[in-house]
């Protein structure tokens, strides 16, 4: 008969066991033979230090296990800000959004709604498989690396926050989640994303070389300044615009949550470009980044017709599609490149405050105390 187990510990049962053969302890074999490797180790010279400048963004061979002394300090500084912004989804009450969603959405609001969670919801996925899959195995440099496993976490967040509030709000998971397959407009901009990123995402793609260097920098070009820094930055704006009318309150400060998150991902992504173009002595395509910008532009715009193809007060497709030029500019500007649509103007100065929150009053007043740190957080 089988011993019985105590749950609260499983290994004490209620019937012992037989005593069991006594064999010899395999340890001090072991422990030989550490020995004689270590000897061997150690019989040559010692492992030469590893110094800052062997560091290389790419096709390094400094150690990746030893993260000091840094060539990028920049990285870690980027990795110690992501920690000033602790949260989850369960801090903010849905409550009212609830009430809103079921009683005060229009049928064109609540359009606009589900169509921009139907996209952030497959987008964010995809975010965090290109970092982990394409990006962060291709750095050779940890402290480069460990911003990044933050950010992975960040998109594995994002996506549970987007999850929170469908099945708070009690839409139909199946239907929302599928629309990025049946909704031409919302699978233009994740197909246009795959054909992007999916041939720099494969294991055994080279970077040594020089043609297979010049697409990983074209590719993260567009992922941190396309695709998180237009795309998800403008992403929320319909939201937000809700929000600005008391509608949604609880699922725009989630999104504000997600834009601090993005708003470091998108300047870190630029910054690492900027210096792998340095480091490598590559020049982008210009003509290959021009035609990046206005597939992007293309697939936002057809996006915009969609998800509001009737207006909501006070925001439209035509304002959507404007303000994703004028991000697009400055991402251009911030990544040292030429501006993709000239004279492009801020229709909608009130979205950079969604991400500084600096004039967003009391936005830390549903955190508990033990979150305040987050607090510190700069954006200059």
């Amino acid at each position: 008969m089988n011993a019985k187990l105590h749950f609260d510990d499983w290994d004490s049962p209620v019937t012992p066991p037989a005593a069991p053969v006594a064999t010899p302890s395999p340890v001090p074999t072991a422990r030989a033979a550490f020995a004689t490797t270590l000897g061997a180790a150690t019989a040559g010279a010692s492992l030469a230090p590893v110094n800052a400048q062997d560091k290389r963004i790419v096709n390094g061979q400094a150690d990746v296990n030893q993260l000091a002394p840094f060539k990028y300090p920049w990285a870690w500084e980027f990795f110690l800000n992501a920690n000033k912004n602790h949260w989850t989804p369960l801090e903010v009450s849905m409550a009212q959004d609830v009430h809103d969603y079921q009683h005060k959405l229009t049928p064109a609001e609540r359009h606009v709604f589900e169509n921009v969670l139907a996209y952030l919801t497959t987008s964010d996925i995809l975010a965090m498989r290109n970092i982990g899959l394409a990006v962060m195995e291709k750095m050779s440099a940890p402290e480069l690396q460990i911003y990044q496993a933050r950010q992975v976490y960040e998109e594995a967040l994002h996506t549970w926050t987007y999850q929170h509030c469908i099945e708070t709000l009690g839409i139909d998971q199946q239907e929302i989640y599928n629309r990025y397959r049946v909704v031409p407009a919302i699978h233009g901009k994740i197909a246009l994303a795959n054909r992007r990123l999916e041939r720099v995402m494969r294991s055994d793609f080279d970077l040594r070389d020089r043609d297979n260097l010049h697409e990983f920098a074209l590719s993260y070009m567009f992922f941190a300044g396309i695709f998180e820094g237009c795309w998800f930055y403008n992403g929320f704006t319909p939201i937000f615009a809700l929000q600005r009318r008391g509608l949604m309150k609880g699922t725009a400060e989630q999104l504000q949550y997600i834009m601090r998150d993005e708003v470091l991902h998108c300047a870190f992504g630029i910054r690492v470009v900027r210096e792998l173009l340095k480091e490598e002595n590559l020049t982008l395509d210009p003509v290959q980044v021009k035609q990046l910008w206005d597939e992007a532009e293309a697939a936002e715009s057809a996006y915009a017709q969609y998800i509001l193809r009737e207006p909501i007060l006070g925001y439209n497709a035509d304002l959507h599609s404007a303000q994703f030029r004028f991000i697009a500019n400055r991402r251009a500007r911030q990544l040292g490149l030429a501006e993709p649509f000239p004279g492009a103007e801020n229709v909608l100065p009130w979205l950079d405050e969604q991400a500084n929150m600096r004039k967003e009053k009391n936005f830390f007043e549903t955190r508990v105390t033990e979150y305040q740190s987050g607090g510190g957080l700069s954006w200059d």
